[in-house]
């Protein structure tokens, strides 16, 4: 075997997933990608399997620790508190509302075990956007925290977090773990994702899905595993330790860390509240943290902070870059200045309706060639398209398509936007413009118009959308502006026919409707109208100039 590092991962990626591997791959009847043997049939396997894990930390807090064999005892009386108590039944939507606490993932894993499909709202929701939601899924139930119960009212049954939880678990306590026999190819999860045509999609994420994301962590685990034993040192997975920092209603923390971790008996360390450098670093220090995957914002904030040598950090070993596009520059600066992400930070290109990440580029790939979002993951296949369909060649620019294991069934009660999303040949159109570098992904282009603030996805035409309802609006454009910290940041230029309003006004009134996060924080307020093609369509390049957002300052990079 070469001692080459990247042919050396090649030669055991290699013969984990070729025939007769421990994680080999397939073509599967009746689906278009390839799949793993030894998928677990559906989630309700992996839940029961966790079992064994015992006495073993699955989730920590700061004031909490659930081992694994507690939250099975958890699982198995909230689970026969949604059976017996509000009848909940396999295909029923159970969503949950809330920031991140250990009882949102233990809700997940009893909607498994009753055959519901989980719906993670985002707990940043304005009210409207979470009746839009109650509408479009239905919920049986839904799970919330104080404060989002208190949005949602009596247009729901609401289960609390504090208080409804805890007394159901209580009241079933000693319940046997009770799983339903889930097909494959039952939704499992719901997650939203923003509106490119002004509501939020939810993409349907399969048992399949999830239970093939389980694999592909897990042949990654194996796979450093046999690194590690070529240079003589012990590595074992169960002895990771995850920095969970991201919101669980994303796919970064719920499936590829929550869900992943259950079946490895590997644990998750829960951060909870804003995110704040000391804290958070006191507590990968106190619990030993190994792995953290960041979005750049994170990162950013921790240049910012400066010294951070009082901490002992030595046990992080892992750090990686996620959610949102950094520049080389800025991944240049965060290795001079962060010892944990020296020879260990990797970047990744990703969906929700994806369900993992679509290519990762490794520290070798960072260095050899800065820019590029690495190679397609184990199970997926990647090609460029053009307008036509046709698989371009190598340096040519089109549309980034994807065929994996992962892919998403499609979008919630909504056919349109999935015929639209996923070919009759099961590849999904990601609308990201890219081209293949040297065997590497480049990106050139996110999504039409899409700005990234601080990891969270905002698409303009949902914000124009609630604007232009303002009395006097006459029109409207969205933009992203480059903002230090998070990226990108919303702005508004918007056109009146009469007397304009004030920001502060027009804020208050994006408040009412829209999440935090997507209400803009820089306007431009005119009479003037705006710039549009021969066809009426808004030329968007000509406000950023106008307004002073070249086409490379509006690109997300904290750089």
């Amino acid at each position: 075997m070469s001692t080459d590092p990247a042919i050396m991962m090649a030669e055991i990626m290699g013969g984990l997933t070729g025939p007769g591997g421990a994680f080999e791959l397939i073509e599967t009847p009746g689906h278009p990608a390839p799949g793993f043997v030894g998928a677990a049939r559906n989630l309700g396997e992996v839940l029961t399997a966790s079992v064994g894990f015992g006495e073993r930390d699955y989730i920590v807090t700061v004031t909490e620790r659930l081992t694994y064999a507690q939250h099975a005892e958890r699982v198995a009386a909230l689970a026969e508190a949604l059976r017996e108590e509000h009848g909940v039944r396999p295909g029923d939507r159970v969503a949950i509302d809330a920031a991140n606490v250990p009882d949102w993932i233990v809700s997940f894993w009893a909607a498994v075990a009753v055959g519901a499909v989980a719906v993670g709202y985002n707990a940043w929701w304005a009210p409207l956007e979470i009746e839009y939601a109650l509408g479009h899924t239905e919920p049986k139930l839904v799970i919330a925290d104080a404060k989002r119960a208190a949005q949602i009212g009596d247009r729901a049954v609401v289960l609390t977090l504090e208080e409804g939880v805890p007394a159901a678990v209580e009241r079933h306590r000693g319940a046997e773990l009770r799983v339903h026999d889930a097909a494959p190819e039952d939704p499992a999860v719901i997650l939203y994702t923003s509106g490119t045509s002004g509501r939020p999609k939810g993409a349907v994420h399969s048992h399949r899905n999830l239970a093939s994301v389980i694999e592909y962590h897990r042949v990654n685990d194996a796979m450093i595993v046999e690194m590690a034993a070529k240079w003589g040192i012990e590595s074992r997975p169960e002895d990771r330790r995850y920095l969970l920092a991201l919101p669980l209603f994303h796919i970064a923390s719920l499936h590829n860390l929550a869900v992943p971790r259950l079946a490895t008996g590997s644990t998750v360390v829960m951060y909870q509240g804003g995110f704040d450098v000391d804290r958070v670093l006191s507590l990968v220090e106190k619990e030993k943290v190994t792995n953290w995957g960041a979005v750049p914002t994170m990162a950013h904030r921790i240049l910012e902070h400066g010294d951070v040598s009082k901490y002992d950090l030595s046990s992080l070993t892992a750090f990686a870059l996620a959610s949102a596009p950094s520049s080389p520059a800025f991944k240049a600066r965060l290795t001079e200045a962060f010892p944990p992400a020296r020879g260990a930070l990797v970047d990744s290109y990703g969906l929700t309706e994806s369900c993992t990440a679509i290519a990762v580029a490794s520290p070798m790939d960072l260095e050899q060639a800065p820019g590029t979002l690495g190679r397609p993951v184990t199970g997926v296949r990647l090609e460029i398209r053009d307008a036509e369909g046709r698989a371009l060649p190598e340096g040519e620019e089109g549309e980034v398509c994807v065929l994996s294991p992962y892919v998403m069934l499609g979008y919630w009660n909504n056919e349109e936007a999935t015929a639209s999303a996923i070919g009759p040949d099961g590849w999904l159109r990601t609308g990201d413009i890219g081209m293949i570098d040297q065997g590497r992904l480049r990106l050139t282009t996110r999504r039409s118009d899409l700005i990234i603030r601080g990891g969270e996805n905002v698409y303009p035409v949902e914000i124009e959308n609630v604007l232009a309802e303002y009395p006097g609006v006459h029109e409207c454009v969205v933009l992203g502006a480059p903002h230090p910290d998070l990226g990108q940041e919303v702005m508004a230029v918007v056109v009146f026919t009469g007397e304009p309003a004030s920001e502060q006004e027009l804020a208050g009134f994006a408040k009412e409707r829209l999440a935090y996060f997507k209400v803009p924080s820089r306007w431009e307020i005119t009479t003037s109208p705006l710039p549009r093609n021969a066809t009426g369509k808004v030329i968007r390049r000509d406000v950023e100039n106008t307004v002073g957002l070249s086409p490379e300052t509006s690109a997300a990079s904290p750089s």
